[in-house]
């Protein structure tokens, strides 16, 4: 029972009335203090200032990086008008406009302020490359094909992944099968890029079994029907495989790492002296136990899948948003720069957030309570 209900408790007396008000009191605090899992309203405060001050440094920084490459986004986009036509009339005067359009030629404060605002609200402009495209339409449309990708590919690798590490920690495991599981960890020392250029050689131009680029095949209608719904799924199947390749490793050791550090509990050495079976001691106790800091890289990664996979998007000609970000960049668009690594910033954090919150759920023994 509350300290503080034991100081009322004795002033009640023998009324029983108020004295089964208070129990019941006591009880629901106790109750309410358990679902909580020790968070306080003052840690939920804190959390929050964190999480807006991260967006808001996040927001400041992708302000400025853009604005100290050197070139003019708007000179830029009529170069290559003028390498596409061949000449463009009144080229001076049309910079100018442009610029005004933007708001490129206001002071640095002024549009520092009316990027923030507009941040805070999602309104992420036009793109100054595509106009009259808006940023927050091109993101949407790249959104699905890189969200479909990378978190099929990323949570594959996680379970993959830490089901390894946890095998090769494992003492139980048998002998051939941990002499086995380091041969599948051979690739993930090659960078994304590198071993999607393999694969596409492999795959694509030697064995010719899948496509080597793109998302779906030409001339096929979108919709929910088997032609396109095979081609979206071979044309993903090389990007896909070179993302859980090279990123499997780092889910692996990790695991491993955790499992040896677990094998030696308490709880692992009577869970074996009851007699469980080997499985249930292996998922229940040892993996269980383990995996948090995995969650919480897992949560890390998921919010980087806003921003998609650059290198492996170009390679591949995906139309996801880190091929989008890489078109920014080499266009120098602003705005769409910008708008894909705010969303970025803004996704992470807000997992973060919640999984910070969540890890007494997941977790009794985190508290945020002063002892």
């Amino acid at each position: 029972m509350p300290v503080r209900y034991q100081d009322k408790l004795k002033r009640i007396g023998h009324n029983p009335i108020e004295l089964v008000v208070f129990r019941l009191l006591a009880e629901l605090q106790q109750i309410e203090e358990r679902l909580m899992g020790g968070l306080t309203v003052g840690y939920i405060l804190k959390r929050l200032g964190m999480w807006f001050l991260t967006i808001w440094i996040g927001t400041t920084i992708i302000f400025l990086v853009p604005r100290l490459a050197p070139g003019d986004p708007v000179a830029a986009m009529i170069g290559r008008m003028s390498a596409q036509g061949g000449f463009v009339d009144n080229a001076n005067a049309l910079i100018a406009a442009w610029r005004a359009k933007f708001g490129l030629d206001d002071p640095l404060p002024v549009q520092y302020v009316r990027f923030v605002y507009n941040s805070l609200r999602f309104d992420l402009g036009y793109s100054l490359s595509s106009f009259p495209s808006r940023v927050d339409e091109m993101v949407a449309n790249a959104m699905p094909w890189t969200v479909g990708l990378l978190l099929m590919a990323t949570l594959i690798s996680f379970i993959l992944g830490n089901t390894i590490g946890a095998l090769m920690a494992w003492g139980k495991t048998p002998a051939f099968v941990r002499a086995l599981l380091p041969t599948t960890l051979t690739f993930t020392s090659i960078p994304f890029f590198m071993l999607g250029i393999l694969l596409i050689y492999v795959f694509a131009f030697w064995l010719r079994w899948l496509p080597p680029s793109g998302a779906y095949g030409r001339g096929l209608l979108h919709g929910f029907n088997w032609p396109f719904i095979s081609s979206v799924l071979t044309h993903a199947l090389l990007p896909a495989l070179a993302i859980v390749i090279a990123s499997m490793g780092f889910w692996a050791l990790g695991m491993r790492g955790m499992m040896i550090t677990t094998a030696g509990e308490d709880y692992m050495i009577l869970a074996e002296a009851k007699g469980l079976k080997p499985s249930r001691v292996f998922w229940l106790y040892g993996v269980r136990n383990s995996v948090l800091p995995q969650v919480t890289a897992l949560a890390l990664s998921l919010g980087a899948i806003v921003g998609g996979s650059v290198l492996v998007e170009y390679i591949f000609a995906y139309p996801g948003v880190g091929y989008l970000l890489y078109l920014g960049i080499v266009n120098s668009d602003y705005t769409l720069i910008q708008g894909i690594v705010f969303m970025l910033i803004f996704t992470t954090a807000t997992l973060v957030l919640i999984l910070d919150l969540i890890y007494p759920l997941i977790d009794p023994r985190i508290t945020y309570e002063r002892g």
